[in-house]
């Protein structure tokens, strides 16, 4: 019943289009606290957030400041076309009220519990199979598409079963992101094996992105944007360029990206095309 199913539709058809969706994070390092090339307040959140999609990005990853929600999705909305995710899917759906409130594209929401090991913090919240049925009806019923974050194999398993359940049927097709090296609990390697282990058992009628935390992050998205994934870089998952050398901002991480993009023969795609892709209005 929960086996993964083929997405070989899916993977031919982003071959095909021969681009690549950049998902911009912008939050701060949990594993380099040290790094501060974030930023740190709500307008140069803002303006990180508009550089990020100048730079490429079609997607941009937002911790939303809380109390200040709707005003900074609007703000943002006022500047750009970029598509926006709510992240933070380590609180309550109580404490994301002010996301919901602010109608972002997409809200990011964890398939297991986080259990992660950081230099400064460790954070085990749980995040029972309740609490994943709550969020399928209250995206549904606000028009925020959830972006699943799949950081083990029993993540699939809990999304299967919200499929199956018929919570979903709206929401296809579903947009998955696979995490790779964030220590902790729900710690994976980061290697090629792992990502084409994960990749078989996405489900059918999805696109998936990759997040690296780390050191490994380049060697590994490299062979995830020439096999069928996007990807997502930023502050929060590798503050810098290459090791040793810190990025001056999102944006230089970004256009980074879209250079080796461009050097294996792929297109990055904007926003009004990735909407497209992603079946979000």
């Amino acid at each position: 019943m929960f086996q993964g199913k083929n997405s070989r539709n899916i993977f031919l058809n982003m071959i095909e289009n021969e681009k690549i969706i950049i998902t911009a994070t912008t939050a701060n390092s949990w594993i380099y606290p040290e790094v501060k090339n974030w930023a740190q307040t709500t307008d140069t959140l803002i303006d990180d957030v508009v550089e990020c999609y100048e730079a490429g990005a079609a997607i941009a990853h937002v911790h939303l400041p809380r109390g200040e929600e709707i005003e900074t999705v609007n703000k943002i909305r006022d500047r750009c076309d970029v598509i926006i995710q709510a992240g933070m899917s380590s609180e309550s759906i109580p404490k994301r009220k002010g996301d919901f409130d602010a109608k972002p594209d997409m809200m990011s929401v964890i398939l297991n519990h986080h259990s992660e090991h950081f230099t400064q913090i460790t954070v085990d919240v749980l995040h029972p199979i309740k609490e994943l049925e709550e969020y399928c009806i209250k995206c549904k019923a606000t028009n925020i598409k959830p972006e699943w974050e799949v950081w083990q194999h029993g993540s699939y398993w809990n999304l299967n079963y919200l499929i199956e359940k018929g919570l979903l049927e709206w929401a296809e097709p579903h947009i998955l992101t696979l995490f790779f090296n964030w220590p902790g609990g729900t710690w994976s390697p980061a290697n090629f094996e792992e990502y084409m282990h994960r990749k078989r058992y996405l489900p059918s009628n999805s696109v998936h992105s990759v997040s690296v935390m780390g050191e490994e992050q380049m060697r590994v998205l490299v062979f995830v944007l020439t096999h069928g994934g996007n990807i997502r870089v930023g502050t929060e998952d590798y503050p810098f360029i290459k090791k040793g050398v810190i990025a001056k901002n999102n944006a230089e991480i970004i256009k980074n990206y879209v250079s080796i993009i461009r050097h294996v023969g792929r297109e990055v795609m904007d926003p009004s095309e990735a909407r497209k892709i992603l079946g979000l209005k």
